[in-house]
């Protein structure tokens, strides 16, 4: 039997692979916290425009998504994007792996966790294979995020 948290997370990610960030919203309570390792946390409205910024500026995108399991409480999926980071131009796929939590038939939390260090060899080339695992690096590629996030949200009249 399907568990209608499964429907929540296939609608999600359905809406993902459209590029329909106002869909993807629509399935997160007011409240949603969201975390990854490029953007850390994330709260409110905040998770919707990271997801509308993205989609956005998304080239050669597609996603597919694999092992959607959920309960009353919490859930979990696998998905890989597949996308040219556009600061780079290099083809990036990205390997994730979802963990939810959910309150009236809402995404409340959502945990997104990668290996960042395999993320920058991808989108930086040598930089990225030579530096990436530095905290440095990493620190530089999560304060370009959220800066570009602030950016994106300023210009979009959200924030």
């Amino acid at each position: 039997m399907n568990h209608a948290n499964v429907a929540l997370i296939e609608r999600f990610y359905q809406a993902f692979q459209r590029r329909d960030a106002e869909a993807m919203s629509a399935c997160y309570a007011e409240d949603i916290t969201f975390s990854d390792p490029v953007f850390g946390e994330l709260h409110g409205s905040e998770a919707g425009d990271m997801w509308r910024m993205l989609t956005e500026r998304a080239q050669d995108f597609a996603i597919s998504f694999s092992e959607v399991e959920a309960t009353d409480l919490d859930g979990s999926a696998n998905w890989v994007a597949r996308y040219v980071f556009t600061q780079s131009g290099r083809p990036v796929v990205n390997h994730v792996r979802s963990r939810f939590r959910f309150r009236d038939g809402k995404i409340v939390e959502q945990r997104d966790t990668f290996d960042l260090w395999g993320w920058t060899r991808q989108a930086l080339g040598i930089k990225g294979t030579l530096l990436g695992w530095t905290p440095l690096i990493q620190g530089a590629i999560r304060k370009q995020a959220r800066r570009g996030l602030a950016i994106w949200r300023a210009r979009s009249a959200r924030g």
